[in-house]
This record gives structure tokens, sequence and C-alpha cells, in this order.
């Protein structure tokens, strides 16, 4: 059946197309959801313009879209999560706490565009999509740390101290001016 489309509606067609359906999918959803109608000589031309208009709108989007997805190349987000000693974490890394990093970045980032198979719940590196549109997917890499460790150098060897730690027993342990400790 065929039936002209009042909205976009995502792999199926653009508003003001006229796309062949099957006649059930019509009848119980597309025509009374009001997203599509019969169409016919007087319905084309009234959408015409309105047709033209949202082609522009897409063009305009895609571009944009395509400046993002440039831009966000090589994108990386670092994200300080709790874990234990073996680097599991007490929770996960979402799709939404990548984008919100990405963002705090100045990246364009929605929660929605990063696409990952499952959370992740470990600390290391990871290559995540950034999926703009079905054709426009661009690689980012993101670092999951333990809270309190700096970020991995490839230089440092072994687990890094945090400050605090180091910090604290040095005060009480040490005399600062070279003499020793006396009570």
């Amino acid at each position: 059946m065929k039936v002209l489309l009042c909205e976009d509606i995502q792999k199926l067609g653009y508003f003001g197309d006229v796309v062949d359906v099957a006649e059930g999918y019509a009848r119980n959803y597309l025509l009374p959801e009001g997203l599509a109608i019969v169409p016919n000589e007087d319905n084309l031309r009234s959408l015409a313009d309105e047709k033209a208009k949202r082609s522009e709108q897409r063009i305009r989007e895609r571009e944009r879209l395509e400046s993002v997805a440039e831009k966000t190349k090589g994108a990386e987000a670092v994200i300080a999560a709790k874990a234990n000693e073996l680097g599991h974490l007490f929770g996960s890394v979402t799709a939404k706490d990548i984008a919100v990093n990405l963002r705090a970045q100045g990246f364009e980032v929605a929660d929605e565009v990063v696409k990952l198979r499952e959370h992740i719940k470990q600390t290391g590196v990871f290559t995540v999509e950034l999926k703009f549109t079905d054709e426009l997917i661009v690689p980012a890499t993101v670092t999951v740390v333990a809270e309190g460790q700096p970020v991995p150098d490839e230089s440092s060897e072994g687990s890094p101290k945090t400050d605090e730690s180091t910090e604290d027993s040095s005060k009480e342990d040490k005399p600062t001016d070279g003499s020793s400790k006396e009570d």
C-alpha cells in the first residue's frame, strides 16, 4: 500500500515521501497515529513546499553532523571510577558518562551518540563508537582509571601511589629539618 509520510520515520522515509508499506502496517500504525496519509494530488501539492524546506534542513543538519564528527575524530575521554586493586569497577562506565566527559571537553556529543556493546566494568583503555548517523561513525578512546590514581604513563612502572597516603605518613614520621625525631 502506498502512503504519504507526514513525519520523518527512521529507515522508512522522510516527510513528503510516498512509500510502499505493508497494508497492515499502514492501517494499524501509520494512518491512525497520523504519521502518514493516503496520497492524492491535493495532498502532494499541499506538502511540496514543506517537503523542500525539510529537505534543506536535513542537508544543513547533515553538514553540521559531519563537521562535529570531524572535530571529534581522535577524541579521548579519561574517566575516574571506584575500583578494587585488580581494576574491577564498583559499578560501570556508561555511554552517558562518556558523553558528559566529552561535552566537558567542548565536543558536541549527545548521550545517544556514544555506542557501547556493554558497559565498561574494568580499568583500561577502550575504543568506542560515536554514531552520529548510520553512515557517520567516528571512533573515540576512553581511558578508565581507578579514582585517586593518576592517568597511567607509559614511562611509569608499577602502581602509582596517591598523594594523600604519602603526604600523611611523611608528616608524622620524618622531621623536615633533617634532624632526628626526639620525644
